[in-house]
């Protein structure tokens, strides 16, 4: 494919957090690969956090995606909770940066209005459209398939992102 991107999607979470890489050429979509990355429940948070970021930094550096996006937390009425996925969310944005990857953020809702056209869609609406997007997609759990989902979104809106950041940095 010529102007070939490869964009890595991440659905950060302290428990899972999704992945996942496809490459876009114009408007065609090719799935590369997804997974989930688990920490474990039963250590301490800066044992979970490493986990996760040895896992993410292991996938960036397979797959070398140009490109990254996140999705923003949304604040839950559980602060702790909240401040948990804010952490996650921090490995998820650190690692494609040190790998020196620009790396977009995406709300909840505009991910759902750009994969299923709307933007409050539930999660099975989210999977079933990026199976359509993707037929070749091998999706291991709904955190994967929100990371496509991201992924999806970004390659839909990262002109008007990339111009964005250019003219910030």
């Amino acid at each position: 494919m010529n102007n070939t991107i490869r964009i890595i999607g991440i659905d950060p979470g302290l428990r899972a957090t999704g992945w996942g890489v496809v490459e876009s050429a114009g408007s065609a979509l090719r799935f590369v690969a997804a997974g989930t990355l688990k920490s474990d429940a039963k250590a301490d948070l800066a044992t979970r956090l490493c986990q996760l970021h040895d896992g993410l930094e292991a996938v960036v550096g397979e797959y070398a995606p140009a490109e990254a996006a996140v999705e923003a937390t949304f604040v839950n009425k559980d602060a702790a909770a909240t401040l948990k996925l804010g952490q996650a969310r921090g490995i998820a944005m650190l690692v494609p940066a040190r790998a020196g990857l620009r790396v977009a953020e995406y709300a909840p809702n505009a991910v759902k209005k750009t994969v299923i056209g709307v933007g409050h869609g539930d999660k099975k609406q989210i999977q079933l459209m990026v199976r359509v997007l993707l037929p070749k997609a091998l999706i291991d759990s709904e955190h994967a398939a929100d990371a496509l989902a991201i992924a999806i979104c970004h390659t839909h809106h990262r002109q008007s992102v990339v111009s964005r950041l250019a003219m910030a940095g």
